[in-house]
This record gives C-alpha cells, sequence and structure tokens, in this order.
C-alpha cells in the first residue's frame, strides 16, 4: 500500500509559528507533526511506501525527513502553486497502488485509527462533532457507509466530521481528473470524495483514540500539553542540583542541568543541553526544546518554547509560545488574563476569532528579542526577528 501525506499548505493561520517554517514541522515534545504520521505509518506492515506532498517551504521537510524513515523509503511530490488538496493528491497518481491511503499533513491522529482505516478496503475517519460548520462532514446509511460528503455545512447541528484520513482504491484518479475550480478556487479533494463514494462503497471509520485539529496557534499548545500527559513516567538524563524541587512527570534531556531552587511541577518537557535557573518555577504544561535557557527569576506555565529559545531573567511567559532562537529581555512579561475572565479573542487574518481559552498569552516567531521590561497583552502576535524597545507595552500583532 501507498501512504500519501499532504502537507503543501501555507498554513497561513498558523502564523506567526509558520511564517518560517510549514506546519507539519511544528514540534511536539520536539518531535514535528509529520515524524508522528511517519512512526505511526512505519507500523502498518501494509504499508510499502509514502509520498509526501510538500509546497509552501518544502525543502525543508525534505532536509527534515530525507529518503528514508526508519524502514520507509519517502518520494516527494511538488505542489508549485496552492491548488487545492484535490491538486495536491492528483499529482501523485503515478505512484498509486491499489489501494492508497491518504493523511492530512498538519493534524494529529491516534495511530490505531490511522490503523483502522487503513485495514479497510475504502474508508474515511470520522468524528461526531456538535458545531459541523468548522469541517467537511459526512452523511451516512444505516449500515455506516458514506453516501455524501459536504463542505462546511451553515447548519448548526451535530454532524459525522471528515477529519483528513482516508483509505481509498485507485479508481479516485478519475474523479481528481474532472475536478473543476470550487468557489474558493481551488481543486477540492473533497469533491473528488463526493463522486467517489456514489460509485465505491465506503466506511465511515469512528475515531475513537484522538483527533487534534492544528488550525490556529494555540491548537500548539493544546497538542503539547495532550502528549505530556501521555508521557509513561518521569525520565532525568541531565544534571539536576540536590536542591531541585521536582513533582510530577517531569522529562530533562541529556547535557540538561538544572541548578538549585529550582521548582519544576509537572506535566514538563525539557530537552537536551538546556539551562534552567538558579531560583525559578516552571509550572505545568511547560516544554523547553532543546537548547533553551530559563534563568534566575522567571516563571514559566503551560508554555511551548521552541530550540534555543530563552527567558534569562526576572521574566513570566504564560499560556505562551516562544519560536525558535527568541530572547526576552530583562523583566518581559506576556500577560494571560483578562481582568473581566473572559475568553481571549484573537486577531487572525485581520479577523477576530474567539480562542475559547480563558487563560492565553502571547506567540512569537523565530528571533523576536525584546527589550527589558517590555509587558505583552494577551493574544498578540509578534513575527519574527521583531525587536521592541525597552519599556514597550505590546497592545497590537507587531509584523514587523
Amino acid at each position: 500500500m501507498l501512504a500519501i501525506i499532504l502537507a503543501a499548505g501555507k498554513s497561513t493561520r498558523m502564523m506567526p509559528l509558520t511564517a518560517t517554517r510549514p506546519k507539519a514541522l511544528l514540534p511536539i515534545l520536539e518531535k514535528p507533526i509529520i515524524a508522528y504520521h511517519l512512526d505511526a505509518l512505519a507500523a502498518l506492515p501494509s504499508v510499502e511506501q509514502v509520498v509526501i506532498v510538500v509546497g509552501y517551504l518544502g525543502s525543508m521537510i525534505q532536509e527534515r525527513i530525507g529518503e528514508r524513515y526508519g524502514r520507509l523509503p519517502i518520494q516527494y511530490v511538488t505542489q508549485t502553486e496552492p491548488r487545492g488538496t484535490g491538486d495536491a493528491l492528483r499529482r501523485c497518481v503515478d505512484f498509486f497502488t491499489e489501494r492508497v491511503l491518504v493523511l492530512n499533513g498538519d493534524d494529529l491522529f491516534g495511530p490505531e485509527d490511522i490503523a483502522a482505516v487503513a485495514s479497510e478496503t475504502s474508508a474515511a475517519l470520522t468524528q461526531m462533532v456538535e458545531d459541523p460548520r468548522a469541517y467537511g462532514v459526512f452523511d451516512l446509511d444505516d449500515k455506516g457507509r458514506i453516501i455524501g460528503v459536504h463542505e462546511k455545512p451553515e447548519v448548526l447541528a451535530p454532524r459525522c466530521a471528515n477529519i483528513g484520513v482516508y483509505c481509498l482504491q485507485r479508481s479516485i484518479q478519475k474523479f481528481l481528473e474532472t475536478l473543476t475550480p470550487s468557489p474558493r478556487g481551488e481543486l477540492e479533494l473533497t469533491a473528488a470524495l463526493a463522486e467517489y463514494v456514489r460509485e465505491v462503497p465506503t466506511l465511515a471509520v469512528h475515531m475513537w483514540q484522538y483527533w487534534l485539529p492544528m488550525t490556529y496557534p494555540w491548537h500548539l499548545l493544546d497538542a503539547n500539553g495532550f502528549m505530556l500527559d501521555r508521557l509513561a513516567h518521569a525520565e532525568v538524563h541531565g544534571e539536576v542540583s540536590p536542591h531541585t524541587e521536582i513533582t510530577g512527570k517531569v522529562h530533562i534531556g541529556v547535557g540538561t542541568r538544572v541548578r538549585a531552587g529550582v521548582v519544576i511541577e509537572g506535566p514538563v518537557y525539557i530537552g537536551e543541553h538546556c539551562e534552567v535557573g538558579p531560583n525559578c518555577y516552571l509550572r505545568a504544561g511547560t516544554v523547553l526544546g532543546s537548547y533553551c535557557k530559563v534563568g534566575h527569576g522567571c516563571e514559566v506555565k503551560n508554555s511551548v518554547f521552541f530550540r534555543s529559545a530563552k527567558a534569562p531573567h526576572l521574566n513570566y511567559v504564560g499560556d505562551s509560545i516562544l519560536g525558535e532562537g527568541v530572547n526576552l529581555g530583562c523583566g518581559t512579561v506576556i500577560a494571560n488574563f483578562r481582568h473581566d475572565g473572559g475568553n481571549h479573542p484573537v486577531l487572525v487574518n485581520g479577523v477576530r476569532i474567539d480562542s475559547g481559552r480563558r487563560k492565553l498569552g502571547a506567540f512569537l516567531g523565530d528571533g523576536v528579542h525584546t527589550g527589558i521590561n517590555t509587558s505583552i497583552y494577551p493574544g498578540r502576535m509578534l513575527w519574527p526577528h521583531v525587536t521592541t524597545a525597552p519599556g514597550s507595552v505590546v497592545k497590537h500583532n507587531l509584523t514587523g
């Protein structure tokens, strides 16, 4: 069986984190999203080859993954223009086998759920959702087979969401070849599926493990928190001062040094070659990539630091994401709670989105440097390599 991972999109709703990398390379406990897919595929004996469709910053995926992933040979197909998921899959037809396993490359799926879809002749993964307006949905018959596919219905009522994992027969090819542009000007895979299920009996496989949609930056916080909770046990490989207090499940990587006066409340993940302390506080949900630093007098809560990000001294970071190489000036504080206790709205592509979160900090792209005593309002975004002057108050998104 051939497996295809669709990973060509630009993912503008994930900015500023995707300004410098494709979404498929966003880290969850330091491992990129696409590696979770590849791990699941490598565990399936029926999968013999993987094709990854790349586009936006696709060379980064090729460099990171290479030509093999464990036992699996990897091929790459480039979608030169963002013409939709149907176009992306159509570019892979020369590799098609009798059955093809197709995965959206930018959400997380349970490995057992992927395996369940792959075990069927023709199937798709689905989950009942209360509000289907953000998803494609399936119509099912009384035998659990898919008889219709629709994009983002307007009616608020429970429906079976199209999650984005499919096992398709080779005959999908003819429906891909006759696709016409949607109202968005794209060739949509869902349009081909709508024709395909009329001809090929296709089972709806109901998700029972997990599905983590990755649409907005705060969803990366959710995904890291979810995987943190799944840590089997504490693993300490670095150097930890006897004057450190550790409770809960905590992973500490090789070469990391945790100095005196540090308090860590798990679950917490700390990568390799980090510097932590002295006298700082890492609260539950914190993820530090390798080569990070959290120094004297800092408090970090439920936040993700990409590789080499630093909060060196007297910083508060709550419910935030710091991109690779971020450096917070002394006294930088990221607020994460509204005075009225309400949900935090976030401006995404010029549209105010309700994050659904009462605690939400900021999202700093790679290489952001803040001046001393910078204060950042909740839900704000700073684009890569933005700097702030000493004493700045960041009330709006900073795009450079």
